[in-house]
């Protein structure tokens, strides 16, 4: 198994454990409260990243990458409602693919009923890759669509009608062209620096030194 390759020309700062947690379980909280049958998750989650830095490490996958992944809330389909929009899928551990991304990583894609199968298809994808104690953001464009481990199209989750998708139901992600995320500005340190400022420990916010009194 191959995992993603990220090349590195410059590198920024680092992020605790605790913070890197808490950016990415703010992402998929982020997206549970929204309405999925209304909202334009995506449009939403560009504006939440928007990038700042044009240079800096790109995540690369090549066009014929296959990644294991699962949906992270179930759901289900049925002629009535034939369609999901906005579903949100995370790539297995350990997947049996032939890449990996990133452990945190959240994907956007889209769910049809298509006869007695679901199609998937991938709109988005936003990663947090750690190397230590840095990390570093991606956020793009990602074109997959959903196989099943033996290269059937779709996800053969259907019976008498009705289809039901859990996590529990591992799939494969088929990529359509080569992806390519160059690293974007990291939300989290930003905040980490600010709070570092404001408590007189910045650069724009220095502790004056301490100094004798002329009067004494």
């Amino acid at each position: 198994m191959t995992t993603d390759r990220i090349s590195r020309p410059g590198r920024m700062g680092g992020l605790t454990c605790p913070v890197l947690e808490f950016a990415f379980h703010a992402v998929h909280d982020f997206f549970r409260e929204l309405d999925m049958t209304k909202t334009p998750s995506i449009l939403l989650l560009a504006a939440l990243f928007t990038p700042t830095l044009a240079l800096a490490a790109t995540l690369e996958l090549p066009s014929d990458a296959r990644l294991e992944v699962q949906v992270i809330e179930s759901f289900t389909l049925d002629r009535e409602a034939s369609r999901r929009d906005d579903i949100l899928l995370r790539p297995v551990a350990n997947g049996q693919g032939t890449h990996e991304l990133p452990s945190h990583c959240v994907m956007v894609g889209d769910a049809r009923l298509d006869g007695e199968r679901v199609r998937i298809t991938t709109s988005s994808v936003t990663c947090i890759a750690t190397d230590g104690g840095d990390s570093e953001i991606f956020s793009g464009e990602l074109s997959a669509a959903a196989y099943e481990a033996d290269g059937s199209f779709g996800i053969a989750a259907c019976e008498e009608g009705r289809c039901e998708i859990s996590p529990a139901h591992t799939f494969e992600l088929r990529l359509a062209s080569e992806l390519a995320i160059e690293e974007q500005e990291n939300p989290a340190e930003r905040i980490n620096i600010q709070r570092r400022e404001a408590e007189g420990a910045g650069v724009a916010n220095p502790i004056p030194a301490e100094r004798p009194d002329p009067d004494q």
